[in-house]
């Protein structure tokens, strides 16, 4: 069974897919999906859904069992308004790509994530990235932070899987 995890941005959205076997968790595959800086929103946001899709269609045979999709819910700050508003046309993308795969939907706030993988809610960056290279079993800590987000959501997911925690609402 796989979960995967996605970090959105409009530059670059960053996947995490991790396989799990029982309460076993393994980084299986981890990447980014960069868009053209200089074309058009409609461009970019496109290849956003056209990588995304691309990731899905490996996961999506009689060998893989895709469980889900866990995606970062859009937040703001009051300071960067428009980086909530970009953030959202990726999250467009990727909603629409996982939608149309027929594949749920797991939305989760950074507080969440980082209440499940360290026990605060205010956990540092860093205190997360650790828990994740923890939990997976990892030599070093992923990178990009695109991939690092990532895979934090994705084992988020896993852990609230195991809580039998109610899933919050697409």
């Amino acid at each position: 069974m796989f979960i995967i995890g996605v970090d959105p941005g409009l530059n670059t959205t960053g996947y995490a897919v991790l396989a799990c076997h029982g309460r076993q968790l393994a980084l299986h595959e981890a990447g980014v999906i960069r868009s053209t800086k200089g074309c058009s929103l409609a461009s970019r946001v496109t290849e956003i859904g056209r990588g995304l899709r691309e990731v899905l269609a490996d996961y999506q045979s009689a060998d893989h069992e895709l469980r889900a999709i866990a995606i970062e819910q859009v937040f703001s700050h009051t300071s960067f308004p428009k980086t909530a508003i970009l953030m959202a046309h990726a999250r467009g993308a990727i909603l629409y790509a996982a939608s149309e795969a027929n594949i749920p939907i797991v939305h989760y706030m950074p507080r969440q994530i980082k209440s499940l993988l360290t026990g605060s809610g205010k956990a540092s960056k860093e205190q997360v990235q650790r828990a994740v290279q923890l939990e997976l079993n990892l030599p070093s800590i992923l990178e990009p932070n695109d991939v690092a987000d990532a895979a934090a959501i994705a084992v988020c997911h896993a852990f609230a899987s195991r809580l039998n925690q109610p899933l919050p609402k697409a």
